[in-house]
């Protein structure tokens, strides 16, 4: 299990650490957009009241704490599943990275009623207009790593 409160806690801080210093250490508060690698990585700023894609975003307040008490929810029973089913240490990692990511953003909508996204990533001529954040990278990597790790009990014919 400390492999599991360790990636929690590492993916926690790197977003909001990451947050934070982009939008007081660089001062995208007032810049709003950065250009970091010139067609490939910008800070763009964006207050995300919805879920991924700022689907449902624009809604009354009480959505705000909804999503909250979703986030609640899923890390509980993910806490749940890691001290009972999980066994594998990569799917450990991975239950603690989703954890990690759905407090930090949990966070950013208790304190500033929004997720804080910053990552705008483009390529290849495609100009991709959404932005995201760390904790998002860590919520779909760790799902996606649950979805492949995580341990299977089928039983025998």
């Amino acid at each position: 299990m400390r492999l599991f409160y360790l990636s929690a806690i590492i993916w926690f801080a790197l977003d909001q650490g990451s947050k934070y210093g982009v939008l007081y250490g660089l001062n995208l508060l007032e810049r709003l957009h950065i250009e970091v690698i010139p067609g490939m990585l910008n800070f763009h700023l964006g207050w995300n009241t919805g879920i991924n894609f700022g689907l449902f975003g624009g809604g009354p307040e009480v959505m705000r704490w909804i999503l909250v008490g979703l986030a609640a929810i899923i890390v509980g029973w993910l806490w749940y599943w890691a001290r009972t089913g999980l066994t594998r240490p990569i799917a450990l990692v991975c239950a603690g990275a989703v954890i990690g990511g759905a407090l930090g953003n949990s966070l950013d909508r208790i304190i500033h009623g929004a997720v804080i996204d910053f990552l705008n990533v483009s390529c290849c001529g495609i100009n991709n207009p959404f932005a995201f954040n760390v904790a998002d990278i860590g919520i779909f990597a760790g799902a996606i790593g649950l979805v492949i790790f995580a341990d299977s009990h089928k039983e025998p014919a």
